[in-house]
């Protein structure tokens, strides 16, 4: 049986927990989904609508807010519970706090970024990219492992849905608010607002044949007429033409929107990796050759400050 633990906030579900399950129904076996909080109900609901054995919601006062050690002494009790083969979460910032101390807590192999996972014979390999997404090294593990998997790897789409509701079941554990050192605060917002990448639907991204930091705000009007969120590749946010949270790729975020839109964009490898992962990938860009065009569904080589504004017309008009 493959565990997935589904991550929430105020019952509200981050959607790469969908593309966990996915994994999980892609690799074989049983599956269950545990979300944890002091109220997870609503996200419960949702959760039973996927084609799985069982969703168990971990609740316990100390849970409302998330806190590494609150984390590893509940889902250090699940796994003692539930006894699954493996663990399974999604990529996240709160993954990446916590996972590697419940790995030191349970004695596990944890292999972390992963895209996929295959079977060879009887042996079952983790499939992660290394050399910054150059190559996919297949990782195998002796005994029960934890994993995490990279945002945008598996389609959120592609979760079997069950024919009825998954049955909903309470699981209680025991967690001592003295035993917890961190103090839960409000999650961190920036004064502006910082924007979540992997959360949009559509993204406009510019790289460096925007050729100025006066011509993004041509790159901005469009992403407002899409009702889109405005992305850049590395160079654009290390000259500081947009923030660094807007940048995509190895160094920034993972994303997997429906629709990708690249401007001047040429495809480095770095940012081929926080992005291939999305439904939809147009391409605009002045180069034939570009490497953008080998992973993009639909390509444009043309000069984006015509083709642009163009858009915008046929969209605002």
């Amino acid at each position: 049986m493959t565990l997935v633990i589904a991550e929430q906030q105020g019952g509200s579900l981050n959607k790469a927990s969908w593309e966990t399950i996915a994994a999980a129904q892609q690799a074989g076996g049983p599956v269950k989904v545990a979300v944890l909080g002091a109220d997870t109900a609503a996200a419960a609901a949702d959760l039973a609508a996927a084609d799985v054995a069982e969703v168990l919601r971990v609740e316990a006062p100390a849970l409302e807010a998330y806190t590494l050690d609150g984390f590893v002494s509940a889902l250090g009790q699940v796994v003692a519970v539930e006894q699954p083969g493996d663990v399974y979460f999604p990529h996240t910032y709160q993954t990446r706090d916590f996972a590697p101390a419940l790995a030191v807590h349970l004695r596990q192999a944890l292999v972390t970024d992963c895209v996929g996972i295959k079977h060879d014979g009887g042996r079952r390999l983790f499939v992660r990219p290394v050399f910054q997404g150059r190559l996919l090294a297949d990782v195998e593990v002796e005994g029960p492992a934890l994993a995490t998997f990279q945002i945008g790897a598996i389609r959120a789409v592609s979760v079997r849905r069950g024919a009825a509701p998954a049955p909903v079941r309470a699981v209680a554990v025991s967690v001592d608010a003295g035993t917890i050192r961190q103090k839960p605060e409000a999650p961190f917002r920036e004064a502006k607002q910082a924007v979540d990448l992997s959360q949009a639907e559509r993204i406009v991204a510019v790289g460096r044949g925007i050729k100025d930091q006066e011509k993004v705000a041509l790159a901005q009007q469009l992403a407002a007429a899409m009702g889109a969120e405005l992305g850049a590749s590395r160079p654009i946010c290390d000259a500081g033409w947009l923030p660094m949270d807007r940048q995509i790729g190895s160094s920034g975020q993972t994303v997997a929107p429906k629709l990708y839109l690249a401007l001047g964009i040429s495809g480095a490898i770095q940012h081929l990796v926080g992005m291939k992962g999305a439904r939809t990938i147009v391409a605009v860009n002045k180069d034939p050759e570009a490497p953008i065009f080998e992973v993009a569904d639909y390509g444009v080589v043309g000069d984006l400050f015509e083709i642009v504004p163009a858009v915008i017309k046929e969209l605002e008009g």
